[in-house]
């Protein structure tokens, strides 16, 4: 029960955080190049200390929120293609971040780059295969620098909130809660 409460907790902020991303008015200059704020919650889910949380440790965790918030922001703030683009895209990039995280050569801000960076190849390689054009490929460079970008600022947001989020587990306020 535990889990599923707080599995949905971190589901609601990923929810919360594509509802405010999809109001920012601002545009990059490259077609649908975006902060990937939902993408925070992926990380920090990715970074918890397994030792405090138990069993709400781990990928597996970060992949079902990921995925039911791709689903459910779909059908709430855009179509059936936006869902299509961001499943391919959330495949690259959790793969990416996944290893990033278990090979541990990388910080979180790194981890967080390799996925911006996959997440927008990932997106292109179905552009390609939806439009039967490899033309949309020489996005690719703006697409490799927007992941960087976007994922340095989510990164950095990330390793400041890591630090707060493993002392709330293991605070006494949150050892009552249980």
């Amino acid at each position: 029960m535990r889990k599923t409460v707080q599995l949905g907790f971190f589901l609601a902020l990923a929810l919360i955080l594509a509802y405010v991303e999809s109001l920012i008015p601002f545009s990059f200059g490259i077609p649908g190049v975006k902060l990937g704020l939902p993408n925070l919650i992926v990380l920090l889910l990715l970074y918890q200390d397994e030792k405090k949380w138990g069993s709400m440790a781990g990928a597996g965790d970060a992949l079902l929120v990921n995925g039911a918030r791709i689903v459910l922001s779909g059908f709430l703030f855009s179509n059936l293609y936006a869902i299509m683009y961001a499943l391919a895209g959330a495949v690259f990039s959790f793969a990416a971040m996944l290893a990033g995280r278990r090979l541990r050569c990388f910080s979180i801000v790194g981890v967080s780059v390799l996925g911006g960076v996959a997440h927008n190849l990932g997106q292109i390689i179905v552009a390609m295969l939806v439009v039967e054009t490899f033309y949309v490929g020489y996005y690719i460079p703006f697409l490799i620098a927007a992941g960087t970008m976007t994922g340095m600022a989510l990164g950095l947001v990330a390793a400041v909130l890591v630090p707060y989020l493993h002392r709330y587990v293991g605070s006494r306020e949150y050892q009552a809660d249980k």
